[in-house]
């Protein structure tokens, strides 16, 4: 099995390509609800909205940073979780397991680890997806896309003893990461609105090259059916004068919530 067979089943089964796919989709609904160029936005201002929201949406699919529902499981309050989710958003919110996936920055990059995998987050120009430049990203994208290619092509070295090898292959690898990394490339025309969302393991390029390794397009995968937040959802009804009782982060609500709900 290749590792791209194997690194997007795993992450399939497990729900996180779902939780991946309605973080982006949340986020880029709410950044086309703030960007506006007749205030002068441009494309700084659009990159700054989608990643902050981005970012975000995946720290609430995945119960990570200021949505971490603590040891006990019981810390976070749903009014936190739902502030400023539409009612789509928020029926649509894949129901995970709140340990499934933590925060796991890399050198000041916002990263996320699964297992033994970490993913990033790489902007694109839209429709240039397939070749993000990485030399003019970050060092430390950089060198994710310098991690040593797990399936190599063959080579010169592979008709030599080890002793004759001795350390030239170990010069050409570089660092090695403390996880196998990978990038979620991504990006959005304000125009027509229409994105692209790939998972995949980044590499150096040559220009005209595609800068992956592999690359599966998240957008078309099809849901894999989990469950959804639809019971958590706040009532559409009109607004509610009595002080909301407190309601803990948790995949059935109380009866005490549902009675309230039903008012």
């Amino acid at each position: 099995m290749s590792e791209q067979s194997d690194v997007i089943g795993q992450l399939r089964e497990a729900g996180v390509i779902d939780g991946i796919r309605w973080a982006y989709g949340s986020a880029v609904a709410r950044t086309m609800d703030l960007y506006s160029e007749e205030d002068g936005h441009g494309a700084a201002a659009l990159g700054t909205l989608k990643f902050t929201h981005f970012q975000d949406r995946l720290d609430r699919v995945f119960s990570c940073g200021r949505y971490d529902v603590g040891e006990g499981g019981a810390d976070a309050n749903l009014d936190i979780l739902y502030a400023n989710l539409s009612d789509r958003d928020i029926a649509s919110m894949p129901r995970l397991d709140p340990y499934l996936v933590k925060r796991s920055d890399l050198n000041g990059s916002p990263g996320w680890v699964f297992g033994s995998y970490r993913f990033l987050l790489a902007s694109a120009v839209y429709g240039k997806v397939d070749q993000i430049p990485w030399p003019q990203k970050s060092l430390i994208k950089q060198k994710v896309a310098q991690q040593r290619d797990p399936e190599p092509p063959p080579s010169l070295f592979d008709a030599l003893n080890p002793e004759e090898v001795g350390g030239l292959q170990e010069l050409e690898d570089p660092t090695e990461l403390d996880l196998r990394t990978f990038v979620i490339g991504h990006s959005l025309d304000p125009v027509s609105q229409q994105t692209e969302l790939v998972f995949g393991r980044s590499r150096i390029a040559a220009k005209g090259e595609s800068s992956w390794r592999w690359s599966e397009n998240i957008l078309a995968l099809p849901p894999t059916g989990g469950g959804q937040r639809i019971d958590d959802a706040p009532s559409s009804g009109g607004p509610d004068t009595e002080a909301d009782a407190p309601v803990r982060l948790r995949r059935a609500r109380s009866e005490k919530k549902r009675a309230e709900g039903e008012k």
